[in-house]
């Protein structure tokens, strides 16, 4: 019997509370206190483990108690029992098995991919078509409400050398959002700066405010407008010659061709949980470079466990050229839940080569934080 012929026979989950540093605003709501996340063990015949997260945000892809629901209600019978190598058709019936819940199925491609990995001994990139990079360069969100707060991160950021900024916003006046980007100017010249307004314009804000902004040439400006304005989106691409790029109107393969038809973005924010999974994300990613159109990694509120599938992805994915915001594990959360420590070094995300994800959570932190464990 091969390897992979192997049956998966459990199927665990974590709902976590994860403490972090401080407030963050963003366009479409704030976050404060901690993030919530839901981690999912699968383990084979032969005892090997895979693990995978889901870090969904209620004000963007769902709810924690949706990813829980979602995987313990709908996923988990089309999981146990089946062989290990049938991811293909596992995510396959998984997509119609249970509308949205984007951040379940990234949760559930991740441990498959996590498992085949390690009982192949081959690290997820090579299961995805091979690594193209070695690193990856680190972005790291400037979000806190208390701008002085930031200024302290941003002197971190710079001792580490992380090169890439992006200023969060549309969430208070744009006297606000201009007074920190003229300081960060001023006094960061060496961060290139990526803005993000996370769809907090109205209609009747979006033209004199991105054009204002755009006179700071930013390396570019992400998703002023909700989701569906996509004629705003169009048109406010043609006003300004910085690129404009999508986020939350691209979730998936099916929006990313609409929006490359329609014109509406320079490029596209590529996340796992939102994309529902790594092979999701890499096909969007390749339709957008298809269409001439740019990408980078993404992330949501995530813990390490997700930000090393979304390297293995951006990883094995050439598309994916403007680098990545995995800094949660390092800047914003109290403590991370991998038993080592996600990888930047000189302000690169360094790509595992182990099996599997490369490496594994902390049980222990996994049982301290939780809100839900198994059993």
């Amino acid at each position: 019997m091969s390897a992979l012929d192997q049956k998966i026979i459990g199927f665990d989950l974590w709902q976590l509370a994860l403490p972090v540093v401080s407030a963050r605003d963003h366009g479409i709501g704030r976050v404060e206190g901690a993030c919530e996340i839901v981690v999912l063990r699968l383990t084979a015949e032969g005892g090997a483990e895979g693990f995978g997260e889901a870090s969904p945000w209620s004000v963007f892809t769902g709810t924690p108690e949706a990813s829980h629901a979602a995987l313990d209600r709908y996923l988990r019978p089309l999981v146990l029992g089946r062989r290990v190598g049938d991811r293909a058709l596992i995510m396959e019936q998984a997509a119609q098995a249970v509308a949205h819940c984007t951040e379940a199925k990234a949760a559930l491609e991740s441990a498959l991919l996590d498992l085949i990995g390690q009982i192949s001994a081959l690290p997820v990139w090579a299961l995805l078509g091979g690594k193209c990079r070695d690193t990856i360069p680190l972005s790291c969100s400037i979000a806190n409400p208390d701008f002085d707060q930031d200024i302290a991160l941003m002197e971190r950021l710079r001792d580490d050398g992380v090169g890439l900024i992006k200023l969060k916003t549309g969430f208070r006046d744009h006297a606000f959002d201009i007074m920190r980007l003229e300081r960060i100017a001023r006094d960061f010249p060496e961060f290139g700066v990526r803005v993000d307004y996370n769809q907090g314009l109205g209609i009747e804000q979006a033209i004199p405010q991105v054009l204002d902004v755009a006179r700071f040439r930013p390396d570019f400006i992400e998703q002023p407008v909700r989701f569906h304005h996509f004629d705003m989106m169009a048109r406010l691409r043609g006003l300004i010659d910085v690129p404009l790029l999508a986020d939350e109107s691209v979730f998936g393969p099916e929006d990313m061709v609409r929006a490359a038809r329609e014109g509406i973005c320079d490029g596209v924010s590529v996340k796992i949980m939102k994309s529902g999974g790594l092979s999701r994300g890499q096909t969007v990613a390749r339709i957008a470079g298809a269409n001439g159109l740019m990408a980078y990694g993404g992330d949501m509120f995530e813990a390490g466990l997700a930000h090393l599938a979304g390297t293995h992805m951006i990883a094995a994915t050439p598309e994916i050229t403007l680098g990545c915001e995995f800094y949660q594990a390092s800047y914003y959360l109290k403590e991370d839940i991998l038993e080592t420590p996600f990888q930047v070094r000189n302000g690169q995300v360094v790509v595992p080569d182990g099996p599997g994800l490369g490496a594994r959570p902390d049980l222990g932190r996994l049982d301290h934080y939780a809100v839900r464990k198994p059993g």
